[in-house]
């Protein structure tokens, strides 16, 4: 044991890796302190990417893995893992987020690469696995383990790991940050709204931070088609949907749409003549669809649930099923929202129930719009969505920003940027620049006061190269030259 602490006393640690088992945390357990040689990671079976990088199958380097269970209340039971290098820390802390209903250590492509960094990097299941079952039904009779999904699970994790990073290196912690997308993208904004001290720097992708009101619009979406046959949108309609735009909007003839703000395409123009229907028009019903799907859901007062789709995002064929509505999106309105499993969906009425689960789940959603306290403290706030998202619209993360200019004023952009990404998907993929470097953005950001004006994107498989802009600019075309030359694009004002 004399062996080990001269040896990580040597290489500027306080301890041995397996000696922090032995810390005391409150109300958490170390449950295994293990050092790992240098290799390739293998993810468990389960874990998934959810809203974070795929796991790289790259070596990352020797560090110690540590496994906790954090128990804040007696019903939670939240599972963490943190890295920390043995070697060349970088003094930093990196959070990473989780996907859809969490329930996983999902984050393992964005802690390997945080790892090769220098950072010492930690994750959570959030406080549930699969054991607790599918989708939503982990909540049904256990109010604390929904805090622990909306919140309290990331907090905890990251206050526990700041005291291991303390407790095993001899230097201290310079810098805190987050990464995460989709639900990891609510995660990061929540922890800015309820946490200000808890980063330094978030990096927020794709919010999902209306989780409530996006999963009840998607379950409604469903009830509707089952309720009203004639809004069914058949295969061949959705591509006359999705052909007509390109071809009126896809004025550089990439696939994608690389502004989809400066498309003015009018859906009605494809309605059919009064008392006719063909393939070649959309009848009310279909036209009815399409216009929710990119206007989005409103109650009966116009008042909007949630956003539509961005232009150039494919509407999907739409069937009519008396199916119950899938329990991924569904389980928000008859778990979280009414705590009952054998909930009719058949009874569901948007006017009277939106307000009823909004006061019983509305804390699952991270929409507080003032965050000064984040930026007293002098956090960085970078935001970005895909404007080819088809899972989570992008207008939801604009309006998010938005809010947020509301809120403190027109002037933010020296603490909080957003960034649009052309043709990407929902935090990855697409024919567009979807691969690009936000870590360092956030640290040069943060650490150098050097704020990003844009970042460059790639496509790996494409070699498509373009500047993704600060939000409200984006990428403009010089006119001549390679479209997949980043230098023949320049950020400018719509």
């Amino acid at each position: 044991m004399i062996g080990l602490l001269v040896t990580a006393l040597a290489a500027g640690l306080n301890m041995p890796c397996e000696q922090l088992q032995g810390v005391a945390l409150e109300r958490a357990t170390v449950t295994a302190a293990t050092s790992v040689p240098a290799g390739v990671f293998t993810p468990p079976a389960g874990s998934g990417p959810g809203g974070t990088a795929a796991p790289a199958a790259k070596p990352i380097p020797e560090h110690c893995r540590v496994t906790l269970v954090l128990k804040p209340t007696p019903d939670s039971n939240i599972n963490v893992e943190l890295w920390l290098p043995t070697s060349n820390w970088n003094g930093k802390f990196l959070a990473v987020g989780n996907g859809g209903w969490a329930g996983a250590i999902q984050g393992y492509g964005d802690m390997q690469e945080a790892l090769r960094r220098g950072y010492a990097t930690a994750a959570t299941d959030t406080g549930h696995s699969a054991a607790d079952g599918q989708a939503g039904m982990f909540a049904l009779g256990h109010p604390e383990k929904i805090t622990d999904f909306a919140f309290r699970s990331i907090h905890d994790m990251t206050v526990k790991s700041k005291r291991l990073i303390d407790a095993f290196y001899a230097a201290p912690l310079d810098y805190s940050y987050y990464k995460g997308c989709s639900t990891g993208g609510r995660q990061g904004v929540m922890a800015a709204q309820r946490y200000p001290g808890d980063f330094d720097g978030i990096i927020a992708g794709a919010l999902a931070n209306r989780h409530i009101h996006m999963h009840t619009a998607g379950a409604y979406r469903s009830i509707e088609l089952a309720r009203n046959p004639d809004e069914a949108l058949p295969e061949a309609k959705a591509k006359l949907v999705n052909d007509a735009v390109l071809a009126q909007c896809d004025t550089l003839h990439e696939g994608f749409l690389n502004d989809p703000r400066q498309c003015s395409f009018n859906y009605a123009s494809l309605a059919c003549p009064a008392g006719k229907s063909g393939e070649a028009c959309l009848t009310p019903g279909e036209l009815k669809t399409v216009q929710t799907y990119y206007g989005g859901l409103k109650n009966s007062k116009g008042e909007l649930i949630f956003s539509g789709q961005a232009y150039g995002v494919a509407i999907p064929p739409m069937k009519s099923s008396q199916d119950p509505p899938n329990p991924f999106a569904f389980d928000s309105v008859r778990i979280l929202g009414f705590q009952n499993e054998s909930y009719d969906w058949h009874n569901f009425d948007l006017d009277r129930d939106m307000p009823l689960i909004d006061k019983q789940a509305g804390f699952v959603d991270a929409v507080d719009p003032d965050l000064r306290a984040f930026e007293a403290q002098g956090g960085k706030l970078l935001l970005y969505a895909g404007w080819r998202d088809n899972g989570i619209t992008p207008e939801n993360t604009v309006l998010y920003y938005e809010s947020v200019i509301r809120e403190l004023g027109p002037k933010q952009d020296d603490w909080m940027r957003l960034f649009l990404v052309p043709g990407m998907e929902h935090c990855r993929g697409g024919p567009g620049p979807n691969t690009f470097d936000s870590i360092t953005a956030l640290e040069q950001w943060r650490e150098k006061d050097v704020a990003p004006a844009q970042m460059l994107g790639t496509n790996l498989d494409s070699g498509l190269k373009r500047p993704i802009c600060a939000y409200p600019q984006s990428a403009k075309y010089d006119g001549s030259g390679d479209l997949k030359d980043a230098a023949n694009w320049s950020c400018a004002a719509p």
